[in-house]
């Protein structure tokens, strides 16, 4: 981090100007992460419906069928609708009775998150979960759209009080009810929920004999009937679909559907019904959905009746893979399991989206206007004109949306690119009503086709059409705030500004207003250029941010040009340092990116960290053969706990055998600074003998020993049952508080301190402990306690080599002393600051864990239900391990006499790498846990710049007035 080498003494002290500019930086920081944080709603998450288009309704010579009965059962999985059971007979006859003799059927892919309001948007209204729902909640509509029942004449529902009205709470031609929330008891075979469903409709038929103006509404066409059939969904997740009653809940749908057969055909008696049953999504073994697992994307789909074809027979032979994949990503003509025992019917799959406009097709409504479906017409029993005709309705309702998105943006842009494949949409249009016309029916059906093809390519086009403007300016901004702080640090931390002085290359000042006055005439003709274009209000905060921050970088170019022709002249190993340095950096923060998916990753890492740590004491440092043999156990011991479940299984022995640890850790801490020499001195002897030392390391001591007694306690009071007492919580928060407070008073030598924080934080940390968590805290301390050694190890190795004149410390150590330049070679203490502060995140699971957490973890202090404090608590319990990482951290760059601003600084700028490979690893598909932690990853190591900082200012208190030994040097020899 410094220029050409020089045998030179290195001191660095920052200027009232330099702390004002980092202020500066710090808040600019803050702001910058702020705003780009909220980018992803902007390019992620934006809504994809659009309105203002009309409806296109089949040119059909009749509509199939006057009336449409959908039956979704919530969670019914696919496999366990069509096997057998273990008798040998089909849980649902009727339904493979209509296999066989009646109707068509298929499984229909559901598209992640498999949730139930995504699924029956994408059955009713054709569409796949709106992105944007994302910060609404998936009972809430975003933006309102179009369905099936909305261009009914009339929509008759019942079921689910969370399904039914979204889509027909708001919808005048509808009539409709629901049970109350307490019926939904998980406790209770809830297959009484589908009979309830059943019965509301049942009685609404039985109403309009005596009602005349019921009967007449229910005698006209364009009618549709939709029955929500919740108790597989709840069954399935209170007794798991291989329990008995999900399974009899099977046979009850079933049950519910030829009921629902027989009574519309008695009533009606025209054979004028199309009947579709279906799921919105399957169930996991576990009892769960929401991702993309075959168990959850795979459901039923049956239907029959009016204008449904009959069953085609076929002999089985195993197709090619035609490259087709299904919103789930599954292939296309998979084989049905021999155990359905369906090979011989033609099964036709389709995505789930596909539903809404079969649903219309065979009512003669238009397809709804915000739909993506395409009609599967291996459904339909039409004649060839009427088929096409459907086909290119649903073609012209893609391709309106299509238009109307290019509509929209073209209105707002200065310069529109249109979608080239549609240039000549129109003249296709005109080709396939001229084919229609000469009665050319299976080349119109292939233009259609492809032409609805292209339309939906158009679509994701112009849903993506600002992502390259988004995505380019908002890592420009992440690169531009990084060549920010690389800038800052060089001129305020490093040698190269007093070298490039004495070498006068600095630019003239007068050029920085010119350079402002030209990012400030940028800023407003960009600002121009997004009004004309009607961009969001966030739109010109992402542009202005990164203009300025170049505009910064253009300010400083002078001085890069300076650096560059400094490091072109340096030696070829000095380039070649660098070189391997930012590989290496860029690696392992690549690694860290990795580590947020597989939290396993982190004990190969300690377990190649010990070996190659203990090899470079033994044979670099030529430290004592104890200390590598230390680095080695320290580190394969902590490599143990990212094997270990996120959900961490209740064991108190394991809390009190870690007080026990906690205890030997500290005594071992005593006798290495009763018994030290060498490297040692930096951390031990930075006062003189204080005789009060001993009596406050025996009270922490005895603080550690008190907790771990009331663990077993509290414990044993829950087990039998029996209230804590309020005595044992005083005690409690009294021995939590008190313990935290004692290292103030510690002496300022940096083993007395570390040691007297690490036992400070031990009493609140076990009490807040259920199992091996308490066990980590000791693993890693003994980590950062390793750190810290091998630095100190490795100063006083160069200290020796490079001044052979100071063999030994002075009684009268030096404490008032200046911090020297940052050197390439520092850049390994805020790369293993990033990395170890990782592993304080996910050692023992992660902030999710909150959301899931044993009473017992906040039972030693509060037994009454507060879920403030509750959360209080156990998220300071998860900061305790990041608060001893920037303890040690802050501790050793004062062994080091390194700036720690300057640390930070590059802490941030390596945080900001993974940052921007996180922006781009963002997800908007994919179950709402695989969404929601991808936006996390994002947000956690952006909040990185003011979480790091806020955590710094508070372990100040007990870091500031570390004092370090040291030797009187009139060298140092300079990287």
């Amino acid at each position: 981090m410094a220029g050409r080498p020089r045998p030179q003494t290195e001191l660095h002290s920052p200027s009232a100007s330099t702390r004002r500019r980092e202020r500066w930086l710090v808040v600019l920081g803050v702001a910058l992460h702020a705003v780009y944080m909220l980018s992803i709603f902007d390019i992620y998450f934006k809504s994809p419906i659009v309105h203002g288009m009309d409806p296109v309704p089949p040119r059909l010579s009749a509509a199939p069928a006057k009336r449409l009965v959908l039956l979704v059962a919530d969670g019914l999985r696919a496999d366990k609708f069509f096997e057998p059971d273990e008798r040998g007979r089909y849980r649902a006859p009727f339904l493979r009775g209509v296999i066989e003799d009646k109707g068509r059927w298929g499984v229909s892919h559901a598209r992640p998150p498999t949730e139930s309001r995504p699924g029956h948007v994408s059955l009713i209204a054709g569409f796949y979960e709106d992105p944007s729902a994302v910060t609404k909640g998936w009972k809430a509509n975003p933006v309102e759209f179009d369905s099936v029942f909305n261009q009914s004449r009339h929509t008759i529902s019942f079921g689910s009080p969370d399904i039914v009205p979204i889509f027909c709470s708001n919808l005048p031609h509808s009539t409709w009810g629901t049970y109350p929330h307490e019926y939904e008891d998980f406790a209770t075979d809830a297959s009484f929920l589908d009979h309830w469903s059943f019965d509301q409709f049942q009685g609404l038929i039985n109403r309009s004999f005596d009602d005349v103006k019921l009967r007449q509404l229910l005698l006209q066409d364009k009618l549709v009937i939709f029955l929500h059939l919740l108790g597989c969904d709840t069954n399935g997740h209170a007794h798991r679909p291989y329990s008995s009653i999900y399974l009899n809940n099977v046979k009850v749908v079933d049950q519910i559907a030829e009921s629902m057969y027989n009574l519309m055909e008695n009533y009606f008696n025209d054979n004028q019904t199309a009947y579709v049953f279906t799921a919105d999504h399957g169930m996991s073994d576990k009892g769960s959905h929401g991702d993309g697992h075959p168990s959850n994307t795979d459901t039923p789909l049956v239907a029959w009746g009016a204008g449904i074809r009959s069953p085609k027979f076929l002999d089985y032979t195993e197709k090619p893979d035609d490259g087709f994949r299904f919103v789930d990503d599954h292939k296309h003509d998979t084989p049905t399991p021999k155990d359905w025992a369906l090979e011989g019917f033609e099964r036709v799959d389709v995505n789930q989206a596909d539903i809404a406009p079969l649903m219309a097709t065979l009512v003669g409504l238009p397809c709804p206007m915000n739909s993506v479906g395409s009609l599967p017409t291996p459904y339909l029993k039409l004649s060839k004109a009427d088929e096409v005709e459907a086909v290119l309705a649903n073609t012209k309702q893609i391709l309106n949306q299509f238009l109307r998105k290019s509509q929209l943006k073209e209105s707002s842009s200065l310069y529109f690119k249109h979608f080239k494949p549609l240039a000549n949409f129109s003249l296709v249009l005109s080709q396939i009503e001229d084919l229609i016309s000469g009665r050319d029916y299976e080349t119109a059906m292939e233009q259609s086709e492809e032409l609805r093809r292209l339309a939906l390519a158009g679509l994701h086009y112009f849903q993506t059409y600002d992502w390259f403007m988004l995505m380019t300016t908002i890592t420009l901004g992440y690169i531009g705030w990084m060549v920010n702080l690389i800038i800052h640090v060089l001129q305020s931390y490093t040698s190269f500004p007093a070298i490039l002085l004495k070498r006068a290359q600095l630019y003239p000042k007068n050029t920085s207003m010119k350079v402002y006055i030209g990012g400030c005439l940028f800023m407003g003709l960009s600002s121009i250029i997004l009004l004309l274009e009607k961009s969001p209000l966030l739109y010109h905060a992402y542009v202005f941010m990164t203009i300025f921050l170049w505009t910064r970088i253009v300010q400083n170019f002078e001085f890069l040009k300076a650096v560059w022709r400094e490091l072109a002249n340096m030696p070829f190993k000095y380039i070649f340092n660098l070189l391997t340095n930012s590989v290496v950096a860029l690696l392992v923060l690549e690694f860290l990116v990795m580590s947020f998916f597989d939290r396993k990753i982190y004990t190969w890492c300690f377990l190649v960290l010990g070996i190659l740590g203990s090899t470079y004491v033994a044979l670099f440092i030529q430290a004592s053969p104890a200390l590598a043999i230390y680095i080695w156990l320290a580190c394969w011991f902590l490599s143990v706990f990212t094997l270990m479940p996120a959900e961490i299984p209740e064991n108190n022995n394991l809390v009190i055998f870690s007080g026990g640890l906690i205890i030997l850790i500290g005594l071992a801490s005593r006798w290495i600074k009763s018994n030290s020499s060498s490297f040692w001195l930096y951390l031990t002897r930075a006062n003189k003998r204080d005789p009060q030392s001993f009596k406050l390391y025996f009270v922490q001591v005895i603080l550690v020993a008190i907790s771990s007694i009331m663990v077993w306690l509290s414990t044993s009071h829950r087990s039998q049952n029996r209230e804590l007492h309020s005595l044992h919580q005083l005690i409690n928060w009294s021995v939590a508080g008190v313990a935290m407070v004692l290292p103030l008073f510690s002496p300022p030598s940096v083993l007395s301190r570390l040691t007297s924080i690490f036992l400070g934080f031990a009493p609140p940390f076990l009490l807040l402990s259920i199992g091996y968590e308490a066990v980590f805290y000791s693993a890693f301390a003994m980590v950062l306690i390793g750190w810290i050694f091998v630095e100190s190890a490795n100063l006083y190795c160069s200290e020796e080599s490079g001044s052979a004149r100071c063999r030994s410390l002075a009684d009268d150590s030096v404490f008032g002393y200046e911090e020297r330049h940052l050197r390439l070679s520092d850049l390994r203490i805020p790369l293993l600051f990033v990395i170890l502060f990782n592993v304080a995140f996910f050692g023992t699971g992660n902030f999710a864990s909150i959301a899931s957490f044993e009473i017992s973890s906040v039972y030693r202090f509060i037994t009454v239900f507060s879920p403030f404090l509750m959360a209080g608590l156990l998220i300071f319990k998860l900061f305790i391990p990041f608060m001893l990482v920037i303890c040690t951290f802050s501790a050793i760059t004062k062994v080091v006499r390194i700036p720690r601003l300057g640390c930070y600084f590059l802490v941030i700028l390596l945080s900001d790498v993974m940052t921007i490979h996180f922006f781009f690893l963002v997800r908007n598909t994919g179950s709402w846990m695989e969404i929601g932690n991808s936006i996390s990853h994002f947000g956690i190591v952006s909040a990185q710049v003011v979480f790091v900082l806020l955590l710094f200012a508070l372990t100040n208190i007990y870091t500031r007035d570390i004092l370090v030994s040291s030797r009187q040097l009139t060298a140092r020899k300079v990287m």
